[in-house]
């Protein structure tokens, strides 16, 4: 049985909010302290950044919180091994949008290496308290030299089934990404479309399968949803689209602006950025190659092959050529400052 308050005492934190790492650049160094100094869980999503990044984006963050955060990777989730997938077709759809974008014309990028094992050791050399992780299960080796360095560690599941694996690996925490959640789908053991379980009817499942602490994951945008989170058996929940919006986020002013002009749910599963499903705002890409799946490349293969159209388009602000990654509840964003969103959510809570 989990006592309540029990990862909030581990975290030490003190509200059950938690900012979702957004890898790419939208959870910036001053959005991670400004929620960790508020007294949530602040979160760098690390993914994307090299080794150096890391180590700089961690000082950073050190210089404005003496408070503990998170800092998330990728375990996982490179199925692209070879240019075994015809990428003419690919190149084919990009060329044009290179055209209209005043790009050079696409180039098959070189297949990038898992940047995991590097990013790793960049993240225990900074001495970050929390570790997260998603789309799979680092090593028993490196979950081992975690536990030495008594780094807490929260892995996620968008099943039972992983979240047992997640056990066994010895995770001191669950995150439960549910159906809502906006970008990438974490789900490891099975077809990502057997995984699409929505949030709290996730979290009790998994909270009645393990006796871990379980973080609820998707579509949570006010304190009204952080509360039945709460009462569904979580002992926190992570938001991420609620905080793409604040200043404080390093999203784009294109991709803030789409972000702000859903009126309603949008939202759908595509691989058409990355090669891996994730959930954003339906744009003029994903029109582009919706009944031409087929065409789209393995991650991260895809993800490379459209990553100069992608910062094209954010410093044009041409939000159709952008991933616009959004959960279900993307229509109640709001612009507040970190800080104040935390303690929006707290007084929501309470009230």
């Amino acid at each position: 049985m989990v006592e309540p308050g029990a990862l909030l005492k581990r975290l030490d934190i003190e509200y059950p909010v938690i900012q979702a790492p957004m890898g790419g650049g939208p959870s910036t160094p001053e959005l991670v302290a400004a929620v960790s100094n508020a007294g949530g869980l602040g979160s760098l999503g690390a993914a994307y950044l090299s080794p150096d990044q890391i180590t700089d984006a961690i000082r950073r963050i050190k210089s404005l919180t003496n408070k503990p955060f998170n800092v998330n990777l990728f375990a996982g989730g490179y199925e692209a091994k070879t240019h075994a997938d015809d990428p003419r077709p690919m190149l084919a759809v990009l060329a044009e949008i290179h055209e209209a974008l005043a790009l050079p014309p696409p180039a098959l990028p070189e297949l990038p290496p898992d940047p995991f094992p590097a990013q790793f050791e960049a993240v225990l050399d900074a001495d970050s308290p929390i570790f997260s992780f998603t789309f799979g299960i680092p090593s028993a080796d490196a979950m081992s030299r975690l536990k030495a360095r008594d780094i807490t560690t929260i892995g996620t599941a968008t099943t039972v089934e992983e979240a047992h694996m997640l056990v066994e690996a010895g995770v001191d925490a669950i995150l439960a990404q549910g159906a809502e959640a906006g970008a990438h789908r974490g789900t490891f053991a099975g077809p990502f479309e057997a995984a699409m379980i929505p949030t709290f009817s996730l979290v009790r499942n998994i909270r009645s399968a393990v006796s871990l602490p379980v973080i609820a994951s998707g579509g949570i945008m006010d304190g009204r949803d952080l509360s039945e989170a709460l009462r569904q058996g979580a002992s926190a929940a992570a938001l991420g689209t609620a905080f793409l919006t604040c200043p404080e986020s390093g999203a784009s002013e294109a991709y803030k602006q789409a972000i702000l002009a859903a009126g309603k749910d949008t939202t759908v599963i595509t691989r058409a950025f990355s090669g891996r499903p994730a959930r954003g705002l339906r744009n003029e890409f994903i029109v582009k190659l919706e009944g031409r799946e087929d065409v789209i490349l393995p991650y991260p293969l895809q993800n490379a092959l459209t990553r100069p159209m992608r910062t094209a388009a954010a410093q044009l602000g041409n939000a159709g050529f952008l991933s616009l990654w959004a959960g279900q509840g993307v229509a109640r964003c709001r612009t507040l400052p970190a800080g104040e969103l935390v303690k929006q959510l707290v007084a929501e809570l309470a009230s």
